[in-house]
């Protein structure tokens, strides 16, 4: 969604400073963190008990996002670029959210040795509607108009609730230990401070919500959890920093047009991402995630500076398909061992917040950095921001080295135990 508006706004004439800021819509997916103690723990009413928590959640948010996309198609950017900037708004906290319960469910749906494979095909599908969102965006927009082409987007959602309402709900118990926390801090607050029962039960459940996740993943990995927090933070921040500003150096510095750019970087771009996810998935189950993880900072780092040498030469689609392909197929291979090295490392009482932790650290610091990339391009120029970005990258394999090293302990202390289910309902997946 957002590539497509930062295209959007270019066409339709928005400073490119202005263009950088709207990049802090994206935020909203690196702070989903603070709400995902609510999407672990709350039941909806009526929505939960017809399709079970994780369905829910994604329903309600698929509702925000369609309902966003539409408000934007009756928005004109340059007229009422706050409104605008509060209707994308609509639609990042809602996908946010939307994140949140699918982590959750990719988790829950599948055994750990599944999750490389489960990683691939999520990204197939991820890309998959990026390619409509982004290709299918551009091509109306070029041959009809953007509000058409944001109203299409909307009535898209429709393909997701269908299928979330197909799918099944996972078999797991979302609340075992969170439980036992709750409990034993309710009995605690209710002995020391003689507070109400109601009181003491709301304090408990808070606390299990809230605190629980990061106090079971604290304590598992020790002094391992901040450098595997700082590993998470920095591993993206490369290529995120850049891609804020892909679209405008393609439109506007180089002088593609909009259906040069959604031939390469949606449709070509497209099948180089599914190459490389496909290749990452492989890979992940021969030689090991953390290897891979190494093998995806050093890849993203250097595709990134093929962005240096493009803005130095004259617009060529060849030269700018030869690129891209190196980016997106880096890309993929980064993104399958990421997603599927974090998620062996959540527990199953806690899966939606301690991965949506996990995603918000991921994705923070080159959103945030991203924001100002507009300036640092009206400053200093498309070259030296995308050497930058490319350095950017250096700390993430640093950190994938030092995380090779530690390989045996992080195996050690990974969750292993069976969760046990709810009274009647299948036994639960093995984390392993």
């Amino acid at each position: 969604m957002f590539s497509t508006l930062n295209a959007r706004l270019a066409d339709v004439g928005v400073e490119t400073a202005t263009i950088g800021f709207f990049s802090w819509l994206g935020i909203t997916y690196s702070i989903k963190v603070f709400w995902a103690p609510v999407v672990d723990r709350l039941k909806l009413p009526v929505l939960d008990r017809l399709l079970g928590k994780r369905r829910s959640w994604i329903v309600l948010a698929q509702s925000g996002i369609a309902t966003g996309l539409y408000l934007m198609a009756q928005v004109d950017a340059t007229a009422a670029p706050e409104m605008m900037a509060l209707c994308g708004l609509l639609v990042a906290f809602s996908s946010a959210t939307q994140d949140v319960a699918i982590d959750a469910y990719r988790i829950e749906i599948a055994e750990e040795r599944l999750q490389a494979a489960l990683a691939a095909t999520y990204i197939f599908g991820y890309r998959l509607a990026l390619l409509v969102a982004g290709a299918g965006a551009l091509y109306l927009a070029e041959f009809w108009s953007w509000q058409v082409s944001y109203e299409v987007m909307a009535a898209l959602v429709g393909v997701g609730l269908i299928t979330v309402l197909i799918v099944r709900e996972p078999a797991v118990n979302h609340f075992a230990a969170a439980q036992d926390i709750a409990r034993k801090i309710e009995q605690e607050a209710a002995k020391r401070a003689h507070l109400n029962p109601r009181v003491a039960r709301i304090i408990g459940w808070f606390s299990a919500a809230v605190a629980g996740p990061f106090l079971d993943f604290f304590r598992r990995y020790q002094e391992l959890a901040v450098l595997i927090l700082v590993m998470v933070a920095v591993y993206r921040i490369s290529d995120i920093a850049m891609g804020v500003m892909a679209n405008p150096f393609y439109l506007d510095f180089m002088g593609f047009s909009k259906t040069q750019v959604a031939d390469v970087t949606k449709i070509f771009g497209f099948f180089m991402t599914i190459a490389g996810s496909l290749a990452g998935g492989v890979m992940v189950v021969h030689y090991g995630v953390r290897r891979i993880l190494l093998v995806g900072a050093i890849m993203t780092a250097a595709t990134n500076l093929l962005f240096v040498l493009l803005a130095q030469y004259p617009p060529n689609v060849i030269t700018l398909a030869a690129v891209v392909s190196a980016d997106n197929l880096s890309g993929g291979i980064a993104n399958v061992a990421l997603i599927a090295w974090l998620s062996s490392m959540t527990s199953a009482s806690f899966t939606a917040t301690q991965y949506a932790l996990f995603s918000s650290l991921m994705t923070l610091p080159g959103k945030f950095i991203g924001g100002f990339s507009g300036i640092v391009v009206a400053d200093f120029g498309y070259a030296q921001f995308f050497l930058v970005a490319g350095i950017m990258g250096v700390p993430a394999i640093l950190l994938a080295i030092y995380m090779m090293r530690q390989g045996e302990r992080l195996d050690a202390l990974a969750p292993r135990k069976t969760e046990e289910l709810e009274p009647g309902s299948e036994p639960a997946l093995r984390e392993t």
